[in-house]
């Protein structure tokens, strides 16, 4: 029997998941088909119940589902029920089973670019599923400062002190305004800085739109976009122009896409045609 795999979020139209993922399914001679299923939140749960259908072996989750997918699954494995947020489910005869690929694909880019986590400054911009993840992967990898920073400074104070207690106090983290980091200030110390949001993403509502201008990045710091497309985002043309060394969201991308499809099929995911084919997408004007 052909199987599915889906991707759940709206909007859909930056991805380039269902051409790595699908590459990887015809390179291990799969019969699998994976699928954008574009959902606005009032069909979400809707969209849940049909991954329980034997033809479909899981599906990816993206913004803005991470989280509120939760409540519609049977049980949360690994880091996924600390973080409460999930970007990978798989379907085991039924029951629906909710992973976090996010933090391990993160730190897994962080350390191909050479990035110790370890007594590290961190600022986050956003406090919805992929900050919890990003956060999450750095208080537990060792961060010795964190910064989260929101729009809405409520979320952001929410989300420092589920952080806290995620570290076990051993972090410092603070939750603050956005705008307040707009002067350089709050960055002054900082060794990572992380987009967490979509702010720049192609085919979205921000495309074009910058998080922050070079005057406000430091020159010694690690500007990180978890935004993919474009490859090079507003906020990364900023940090090049201000000296900053940069990392796009592509590897991210890659490492948790990876992490999903051995979760789905069992076999080793051929990482190099999964970059190859994501790259192709993005020069072809995904």
């Amino acid at each position: 029997m052909s199987k599915t795999v889906f991707l759940i979020g709206y909007p859909l139209k930056h991805s380039v998941s269902s051409v790595f993922q699908q590459a990887a399914f015809d390179h291990h001679r799969l019969d699998v088909c994976y699928q954008n299923r574009e959902t606005a939140g009032a069909e979400l749960e809707a969209a849940v119940q049909g991954l329980r259908q034997p033809s479909v072996l899981g599906c990816n989750v993206t913004i803005p589902h991470k989280e509120k997918i939760v409540a519609f699954l049977d049980e949360l494995d690994g880091p996924a029920a600390g973080i409460g947020a999930v970007n990978s489910i798989v379907n085991r005869g039924g029951r629906l089973v909710g992973f976090n690929t996010d933090a391990g694909g993160f730190l897994r880019a962080l350390r191909e670019a050479g990035f110790d986590c370890r007594g590290a400054s961190a600022v986050l911009l956003g406090a919805g599923g992929a900050a919890r993840a990003v956060g999450f992967a750095l208080v537990r990898e060792g961060a010795g400062r964190l910064i989260v920073a929101n729009r809405t400074p409520r979320r952001a104070e929410d989300l420092a002190a589920w952080l806290r207690g995620q570290s076990g106090h051993r972090a410092e983290v603070v939750g603050g305004d956005w705008e307040g980091l707009r002067s350089g200030e709050a960055l002054r110390d900082c060794h990572l800085l992380v987009n967490c949001t979509s702010l720049g993403m192609k085919h979205g509502a921000t495309e074009g739109e910058g998080a922050l201008d070079a005057h406000a990045i430091p020159g010694g710091v690690l500007v990180c976009d978890l935004v993919y497309n474009p490859e090079e985002t507003p906020l990364l043309r900023q940090a090049r122009k201000a000296g900053a060394a940069v990392l796009g969201g592509l590897p991210m991308l890659v490492y948790q896409g990876a992490a999903s499809f051995e979760l789905w099929t069992g076999r080793e995911a051929p990482v190099d045609i999964m970059f190859r084919k994501a790259r192709e997408a993005l020069a072809s004007g995904a």
